[in-house]
């Protein structure tokens, strides 16, 4: 938990009560869909009082690639940019959500806490939120946000992933289908980084909520996690392994770190895959 008092998860109730006792709490949705549905739409049809539209796209990816992958990290200045014409203050705590678990909304979340910005995901996303929605779009005034450098320690390229990142956990938060190769619905090739091990994100959910830290401790420890310091996690493109970051860091466990090019960037290039069930 970080010195405010907000962890990386966030109940619903919580969120409430901030919302109605604090003014420097930003609600973002941060909707996306992996089969090219409008995130935007979704937010105008209905969203959390106040809330402010982050399109995973726009706000926060570069140029995708095939050297980069398909949401690769925007750079510092770029960052810094989106975040003030949002109207999102580096002093200010945000709650993320989306309807997926927050399987996107973790990329925003992720981001912010590296910087050292106070962020969480809202458990259960919009469908935990009790009171009603709204659609109209608030504006934001724009503010100044100074350019905050990524932290190395936050990330690793391509490169140390294959040599090991030393010795580090490596943790796929895809879908075990897709881990093991047996379906392939956007990259180039199918399979996993050969010493993977499958941590689907999904896995950290109980009824679309995260699970109780003890057993989200005890469910990474068996995939040998003991500190998260020592874990490199990816997904597809950099998104979801946020996911498993946040589940660690809710469990106690510390903070990992990110292969942001991920899947699509790894099977883009002429490194080997394994396929099956086991980490190859």
């Amino acid at each position: 938990m970080d010195p405010a008092g907000i962890g990386p998860v966030l109940d619903a109730g919580v969120l409430a009560d901030l919302s109605t006792g604090r003014g420097d709490t930003v609600v973002c949705d941060v909707r996306w869909y992996l089969d090219g549905r409008s995130g935007l739409e979704a937010y105008e049809a209905g969203h959390l009082p106040g809330a402010v539209f982050v399109d995973l796209d726009e706000h926060l990816t570069a140029e995708p690639g095939p050297d980069v992958g398909r949401h690769p990290l925007p750079s510092a200045e770029a960052f810094a940019r989106s975040m003030g014409e949002l109207g999102i203050a580096p002093d200010e705590t945000v709650v993320a959500y989306d309807d997926a678990g927050g399987m996107s909304a973790g990329r925003l979340v992720w981001m912010l806490r590296v910087l050292g910005q106070h962020a969480a995901l809202l458990d259960g996303g919009i469908g935990a939120w009790a009171g009603p929605l709204e659609s109209r779009t608030p504006r934001r005034a724009p503010v100044d946000v100074p350019v905050r450098p990524w932290p190395e320690r936050a990330f690793v390229d391509i490169g140390e992933v294959a040599v090991g990142a030393a010795d580090s956990v490596l943790l796929d938060a895809r879908a075990p289908e897709r881990y093991r190769g047996e379906v392939e619905p956007v990259d180039p090739r199918a399979g996993h980084v050969p010493g993977a091990l499958n941590a689907p994100f999904a896995a950290n959910l109980v009824d679309g909520r995260f699970g109780p830290a003890d057993e989200l401790a005890e469910r990474y420890r068996a995939l040998g996690v003991e500190d998260a310091a020592d874990v490199v996690a990816y997904c597809g493109s950099g998104v979801s392994a946020c996911h498993d970051l946040l589940a660690m860091e809710h469990a106690g466990l510390g903070r990992g770190r990110l292969f942001v090019g991920s899947w699509s960037q790894w099977s883009a290039s002429d490194r080997p895959i394994a396929t099956g069930g086991r980490p190859g």
